[in-house]
């Protein structure tokens, strides 16, 4: 399946969904996934292994981490070179004050927001979905 190019569709139809949960970054500079810990979203950097995860997995693995968030998920079908919805979302995250670390997967725009903001988040992404339409 094609992913939507259109930014006034990818807008109107971006349908954000809260995670249940709380989701934290943590390193590992060596690169090994501790055994028990399931990343949401992993990227390899010349300093270590970045691991968005539960806090619960990080807590019970030790792992020191920071930014506890908020994952909400875009339910739109992005076309990876589709133009514009990274922009127009955090635009409107800033203009609510609220801060967004953006991962984009094959199907969906997944955004981290901070864990307190995240129904705030919720609520101005849906308001710029309808404003949209």
């Amino acid at each position: 399946m094609t992913g939507e190019r259109d930014l006034r569709t990818l807008l109107h139809g971006m349908r954000p969904e809260l995670n249940p949960g709380r989701y934290v970054y943590t390193t590992v500079p060596d690169g090994e996934v501790p055994t028990g810990v399931t990343p949401v979203v992993t990227v390899s950097e010349q300093e270590g292994l970045t691991l968005v995860l539960p806090e619960a997995q990080a807590a019970a693995s030790g792992l020191a981490y920071d930014f506890v968030a908020g994952w909400i998920t875009l339910r739109v079908h992005s076309a990876l070179d589709a133009v514009g919805l990274t922009a127009a979302v955090c635009l409107a995250l800033t203009d609510a004050g609220i801060s967004c670390n953006v991962v984009a997967g094959y199907h969906h725009d997944h955004l981290f927001v901070p864990y307190a903001r995240a129904a705030d988040a919720v609520r101005a992404l849906e308001a710029l979905a309808a404003e949209s339409g």
